[in-house]
């Protein structure tokens, strides 16, 4: 993976009001009102995660905000490291969990318009012994009140489609009640950190757990990103931090984006607070001082705000950035398309604050929840837009109707870290104009 340092970005919001051209890594900036925004509605942003830090709720805070492809806001408030009294800047490296799925879900994409494997291939084709896994079916006592759990075999095989669209039959040990699967997620050491096993190890550990549903049937927030990681590298022959990095990467300047970061910049990695504040627990971070075993597809992604706008631009503008072309227009569309239907039930197994995928008005496309409507969800958006966020706080949007790019950059993990998400989307759709 190549890291290079990115100069801390030097315009501040009077700046980024002016129509002079500036540049954020490529990315051109316009003042606010020059695409139908107020700088005057925007600086609301600040001063309401202004309060939040000032309060302790959060470290720091890096947002930043892009319409018709222009960079119109961007803003730091906070920390980087409150304990060493280390202000937050544009340049920070985030971890960002479960965002870096939509990153390996795009690489997955790459290899399927290079016509090395399909959607509908069944994942033992490159991982064999994943072939005729079992099903641990749980069955009710109601006049003991006790639940059992049976195996049967499981009527199809898992395929790329469900590892994007998590309908795999794979779980989270931490957010399935499945205990036959958790037990034996645990005895395999993919029950918490899976960075921890090799990728011969975790394959291994996959291959000797059973499913929590039968694979096709139901949408549930799993390891599926974990495991379409190690398609990727039995499909490319590369280990998956190295072909993201020669793919997408490089390519779209996404200099401080990877799955670990090197010393050499370790003094910009984010840091949470030591205590929540919302919860009163201790928060712990995953180490990505040090290469991983394996890279972890879904969850094991460092990064910066400004890497992960232009990642989000180039999708806002169906695959292309800067007059390079990262996937096709029609790509993008599937990948932010309906792909549960009313067949596949969902489920929403995750931790209170955390995206839920039952929230009204979303649905799931192949590595993003994709909004079905303008209204029912109680949050601004539009139909076709789509987004994700992480375990640590992090979140983005992309609004393809408004033209509209959202990042936003902490390290928080908090029960309550859905709340600030929201906030910042409402602030930004409210600053719209035109």
């Amino acid at each position: 993976m190549r890291l290079q340092h990115v100069a801390t970005l030097a315009f501040a919001v009077t700046a980024l009001c002016s129509t002079a051209p500036l540049h954020a890594q490529g990315l051109s900036t316009a003042s606010p009102e020059s695409v139908g925004m107020s700088a005057q509605k925007l600086v609301h942003i600040k001063e309401a995660f202004a309060q939040e830090t000032d309060k302790g709720n959060l470290p720091g805070v890096v947002v930043m905000v892009a319409r018709k492809g222009k960079l119109v806001y961007s803003e730091t408030v906070g920390f980087q490291n409150k304990e060493a009294g280390k202000p937050l800047s544009k340049d920070a490296i985030f971890r960002i969990y479960s965002m870096t799925k939509p990153l390996v879900s795009v690489a997955a994409m790459m290899l399927i318009e290079d016509g090395k494997m399909q959607l509908n291939d069944a994942v033992s084709k490159f991982i064999p012994t994943v072939k005729g896994l079992q099903v641990s079916v749980a069955k009710a006592d109601g006049e003991f009140a006790k639940v059992t759990y049976t195996q049967v075999p499981s009527d199809r095989e898992m395929t790329v489609q469900d590892l994007l669209r998590h309908t795999s039959g794979l779980a989270y040990a931490n957010l399935t009640q499945n205990s036959p699967v958790r037990e034996a997620y645990a005895k395999g050491g993919i029950d918490d950190d899976p960075r921890g096993l090799t990728p011969a190890q975790e394959i291994e550990s996959f291959s000797k757990s059973p499913l929590i549903h039968q694979p096709g049937t139901v949408w549930e927030y799993s390891l599926s990103t974990d495991m379409l990681g190690r398609v990727i590298e039995a499909v490319s022959g590369k280990r998956l931090a190295d072909f993201m990095e020669e793919r997408l990467f490089r390519p779209l300047e996404m200099k401080d984006t990877g799955f670990w970061v090197p010393q050499e910049k370790m003094s910009r990695l984010a840091e949470a607070l030591p205590i929540d504040a919302s919860s009163g627990k201790p928060n712990k971070l995953w180490d990505v001082s040090v290469v991983p075993n394996n890279d972890s597809g879904g969850g094991g992604g460092v990064s910066t705000a400004t890497d992960y706008l232009r990642f989000a631009q180039m999708m806002a503008n169906g695959g292309q950035l800067d007059g390079k072309r990262y996937l096709s227009r029609t790509t993008v569309e599937l990948m932010t398309a309906d792909h549960l239907g009313t067949r596949i039930q969902a489920l929403s197994p995750m931790t209170p604050g955390e995206i839920l995928l039952s929230t009204s008005g979303y649905t799931f496309g192949l590595g993003f929840a994709v909004r079905q409507a303008a209204g029912v969800a109680g949050v601004a958006g539009s139909a076709g837009e789509f987004m994700w966020g992480g375990y640590a706080g992090t979140y983005f949007w992309v609004d393809p109707k408004e033209q509209l790019v959202g990042v936003y950059m902490t390290q928080a993990p908090s029960p309550i870290r859905s709340y600030y998400r929201k906030l910042f989307k409402q602030l930004v759709y409210s600053a719209i104009t035109d």
